[in-house]
C-alpha cells in the first residue's frame, strides 16, 4: 500500500454536507459500476442519481434519481448535471463540451473533463504518454484504418480505433497481408506487437487535496475468445522492484494528469521487466472489482472519497484473491439464469456479486465472483472450480 498525504493538506468541508439528503451526487451511466459504487456510497449516506440510456440499468432500483438519457447528448447531460453538487462518471463514453459547461458553471465534475477528453481518444492517450515520459508502446496514428494498405509497419501489429472502443472492442490483430483490407473506417493509431511476460494492472486515487493511495498490483488473466478479463489475481506474482516500479508509474500518470477520482493503469510486463503502459481509464473497473472483498478500502469506497475531497481509505490487502468475470455462455440470448448457482455459494471463501441485468447474451458481463482467502495458489484452484460449475445460460 502506497498512502502519501500532503504535510499542507487540511480537509475542507464541501460547500454543502456530502451525507445528507440535500447533496447530490450524479454520475453518469448506470451499469454495473454505478451499482457498486451505490452500494459504498449509502454506507455513508451520499445519495446518488444516475442518468443511463437504458431503461432497465442495473442502477435503476438502487440510485435516489434515475434518469434515462442519452450520455453523448449535450443538452441531456447539461440537464441532467446542472442542479448536481458533484458530478461523476462510470464509462468515459460521454459528452464533454457539456461537462466544461457545467464545470465553469460551478459543478464540481471528477474526473476532470479534460482528463476525459484525452482518454476518450485513444490517440491523444498515446500523445499524453509521449509528451510527459509515460513509457508505452511504439506507435503511429492514422486518419483512418484503410490507409493501412499503403502505410504499415512489419505483421503482426495492433490497429485500434480511437474513438469508441470498450471491453475488446474496437481492437484488432492484423497479422496477414488479407487482414489489411478490414482494418477499421476511421480514425485509428497502430501498436506494435509488445512481447509481453504478464498483463498487470494499477488502481490510484488522488482527491482535490493532492493525497494519493496506491492499490498493490494485480495479474490479468484474459480469455482469448471473449478478449475480456477472466481470471483477476491478486497480489501480481512478480518481484518487489516490479511492485514498486508499478506503483511508481501510476502515481507519475495521475499526477501528471492532476486528475481527481481513481485511476486504473493497464501495463504489460516485458521478459526484460520493462513496464508499458497500456491504456488508463479514470474510473473503477473491473480489475479492482476484488477489493470489495480483499482491501481495507474498495475501490467503489475509494472512487467516491476522492471525488469528494474526504481522507482517502487504507488498501492493504485483508486476503489473497481472485477475481471471475461472470459472462453469458455463447449460444444463450434471452432471460438469465445461473447454473451452478447454489453448488458455488456453498464454497467457503466464495462471494458472488449479480449485475442486476434480466437478460443474458454470448460475452455479457452479467457479474463477478471474488475468491478469497489466505493462500493464493489454494485461492487459485478454488477459483478455477467456480469458473467450470457457475454459467449464465437462458
Amino acid at each position: 500500500m502506497h498512502l502519501v498525504t500532503p504535510k499542507s493538506a487540511i480537509f475542507a468541508p464541501m460547500m454543502k454536507q456530502w451525507n445528507g439528503s440535500s447533496f447530490k451526487l450524479g454520475m453518469l451511466g448506470g451499469g454495473q459500476l454505478g451499482r457498486m459504487f451505490i452500494q459504498e456510497a449509502l454506507n455513508y449516506d451520499v445519495h446518488v442519481h444516475c442518468m443511463d440510456p437504458d431503461k432497465e440499468a442495473p442502477c435503476k432500483t438502487i440510485a435516489s434519481s434515475f434518469t434515462v438519457g442519452k450520455l453523448t447528448d449535450h443538452d441531456q447531460v447539461m440537464e441532467f448535471g446542472r442542479d448536481k453538487d458533484v458530478l461523476t462518471v462510470e464509462i468515459e463514453n460521454v459528452n464533454v463540451e457539456a461537462l466544461y459547461k457545467l464545470e465553469a458553471s460551478g459543478v464540481q465534475v471528477f474526473p476532470q473533463p479534460r482528463v476525459l477528453e484525452i482518454v476518450q481518444d485513444k490517440g491523444l492517450q498515446k500523445q499524453f504518454y509521449a509528451d510527459n515520459g509515460i513509457p508505452t508502446a511504439p506507435f503511429q496514428l492514422l486518419s483512418s484504418g484503410k490507409e493501412l494498405a499503403n502505410n504499415h509497419p512489419a505483421l503482426p501489429f495492433v490497429l485500434k480505433l480511437r474513438k469508441g472502443g470498450y471491453d475488446g472492442k474496437g481492437v484488432q490483430i492484423i497479422r496477414t497481408e488479407a487482414d489489411l483490407a478490414e482494418g477499421f473506417d476511421g480514425p485509428c493509431i497502430i501498436e506494435e506487437m509488445v512481447p509481453f511476460t504478464k498483463e498487470l494492472s494499477v488502481i490510484v486515487a488522488r482527491n482535490k487535496q493532492g493525497e494519493t493511495a496506491v492499490y498493490p498490483t494485480v495479474e490479468c488473466e484474459f480469455s482469448p475468445t471473449a478478449n475480456l478479463v477472466e481470471f483477476l489475481f491478486s497480489p501480481a506474482e512478480v518481484a518487489a522492484e516490479i511492485e514498486q516500479k508499478a506503483t511508481t508509474l501510476a502515481l507519475n500518470l495521475i499526477e501528471k494528469l492532476d486528475m481527481v477520482g481513481l485511476l486504473a493503469v493497464e501495463l504489460f510486463l516485458t521478459a526484460d521487466g520493462e513496464l508499458l503502459v497500456n491504456e488508463i481509464a479514470p474510473r473503477p473497473h473491473n480489475s479492482g472489482h476484488h477489493t470489495i472483498e480483499c482491501s481495507l478500502t474498495s475501490q467503489f469506497e475509494q472512487h467516491m472519497r476522492s471525488i469528494l475531497n474526504a481522507p482517502l481509505g487504507k488498501t492493504e490487502l485483508v486476503s489473497a484473491g481472485v477475481m471471475i468475470n461472470l459472462l453469458g455462455e455463447p449460444g444463450y440470448d434471452g432471460p438469465a439464469n445461473y447454473l451452478g448457482l447454489s453448488e458455488v455459494m456453498q464454497m467457503k471463501g466464495v462471494k458472488v456479486h449479480l449485475y442486476g441485468k434480466q437478460t443474458t447474451k454470448p460475452f455479457r458481463k452479467m457479474g463477478h465472483v471474488t475468491i478469497y482467502g489466505d493462500e493464493l495458489d489454494k485461492v487459485k484452484s478454488t477459483g478455477r472450480t467456480v469458473s467450470s460449475t457457475l454459467k449464465v445460460v437462458s
